[in-house]
């Protein structure tokens, strides 16, 4: 819906309806969340503002998905890579609540950790891009090093790893996280996963006689 302009203005939509649309014209729902993140991680549209613009709608294409999504960036989820990072391996596997783009102090600046698990000492970041340019892989290498002089361990994932191979970063992050003192339980995905093995599926004894 075109905002009201002055006459000497020409017509122009909100940035909120402007995401919706986008959201409607996206192809996948990555595409539609790169949308919902854009706008929120650059501040210039608040996740409740989106939604309060999702509400005016009586039609919206994926409107539950978009409505979980939004709670989702208002969390701090700031990317497609994050949202599919939080969705097919944090809560599918039972691994506990990080905080979001969690701030921390880098000499005279300021730098966010993706995920940052504070009482175990341990960050997740995460990286959408195919490739690192050489001045790109050495930054995140300078950071690496100040968040383990700062006491924080930080373990690094692609799209492959939050995918195709999403139960094995899960078990890796498990793996990690018990060292460091975490007690909960990692539970598998689905019937195919490899991050645990349990009970249905561990080998029978068998039989005697």
């Amino acid at each position: 819906m075109a905002e009201w302009q002055p006459p000497w203005q020409l017509p122009r939509t909100s940035v909120e309806d402007t995401v919706l649309d986008l959201i409607g014209a996206a192809r996948t729902f990555d595409d539609a969340y790169g949308w919902i993140s854009a706008a929120v991680g650059r501040r210039l549209a608040a996740p409740e503002a989106i939604g309060k613009a999702l509400a005016a709608r009586p039609r919206m294409r994926w409107r539950r998905w978009v409505t979980a999504a939004l709670q989702d960036a208002a969390d701090g989820v700031h990317s497609p890579l994050e949202h599919t990072y939080v969705h097919g391996v944090e809560r599918a596997h039972g691994l506990p609540t990080p905080r979001r783009q969690a701030r921390r102090r880098h000499g005279s600046g300021t730098r966010y950790l993706d995920n940052l698990y504070e009482e175990y000492g341990l960050g997740i970041e995460l990286d959408g891009t195919a490739a690192h340019p050489d001045e790109g892989r050495w930054r995140d290498t300078r950071r690496d090093n100040v968040h383990q002089v700062q006491g924080i361990r930080t373990l690094r994932y692609g799209w492959p790893d939050v995918t195709a191979h999403r139960c094995r970063t899960a078990a890796e992050i498990a793996e990690v996280l018990r060292g460091l003192g975490w007690t909960g339980t990692l539970r598998p995905c689905g019937p195919a996963c490899t991050a645990v093995t349990t009970p249905a599926r561990q080998a029978k004894p068998a039989k005697q006689g």
